[in-house]
């Protein structure tokens, strides 16, 4: 729900490529009003026209084509291969008027938020498990785990986070790690990990909040550092 920036046919494509340059966009609807669409101005409609074409009026309509867009109700996961297609969709919404314009942009833009999150920690973890590793025999790992749980603890993979926490928490555990960070800093930061990477898996309804996301960056930089 955007306000576009738009060219009509009969406007001079200096206009347009100006607009373009200056909002470093690719490409812009040829509206007549909020409701009518005439087409869509981009850099691969311009190019062509300007070498193959011959000459021109030099007006918007002389380097349109047609536009694609999609309903404001539909999934966005409908509008992927149409946006990857085409660089964007518009979106024209209940009451008819075109509301917005998605490009492939802001695809990579909500690749990156709904993935991130899930690739920090899985970074995290692998960590975590690194400093593990070969450290500790089968039944100390299993000493960590939930007793209240009956499955079997082979490896260091078979390990939640809070139980990596648990394994920490004995001096003599974390002795045998070797880290040279102050242990109850590491476990407060880790535990901080821990709440996020519950609620990013039970799909809480708020999201990850920009604070957590710094969280994990942060804290995948001090593994990095540590490893």
């Amino acid at each position: 729900n955007t306000t576009l920036i738009s060219v009509k046919p009969d406007d001079a494509l200096i206009q347009a490529v100006t607009l373009m340059l200056r909002h470093d966009y690719s490409q812009l609807p040829v509206m007549m009003n909020e409701r009518e669409v005439k087409g869509v101005i981009s850099w691969g409609s311009i190019a062509p026209v300007l070498i193959l074409g011959g000459e021109r009026s030099g007006a918007v309509r002389e380097y349109m084509t047609p536009h694609k867009e999609v309903n404001a109700s539909d999934s966005i996961f409908q509008a992927i291969p149409q946006i990857v297609e085409n660089s964007y969709v518009l979106v024209r919404s209940d009451d008819r008027r075109i509301s917005g314009i998605i490009t492939t942009v802001d695809l990579s833009l909500l690749f990156q938020q709904l993935s991130e999150p899930f690739l920090l920690l899985s970074e995290i973890e692998n960590h975590i498990r690194k400093l593990i590793d070969g450290k500790f025999t089968k039944s100390q790992l299993a000493g960590a785990a939930n007793q209240s749980d009956s499955r079997e603890v082979e490896s260091v993979a078979d390990l939640t986070f809070g139980e990596y926490i648990r394994l920490f928490q004995v001096d003599k555990n974390w002795s045998r790690v070797g880290l040279k960070v102050d242990k109850t800093i590491f476990i407060k930061e880790l535990d901080k990990v821990r709440i996020i990477r519950n609620n990013i898996m039970h799909f809480d309804p708020d999201g990850i909040s920009d604070d957590d996301h710094k969280l994990l960056r942060h804290f995948v930089r001090f593994m990095q550092q540590l490893q």
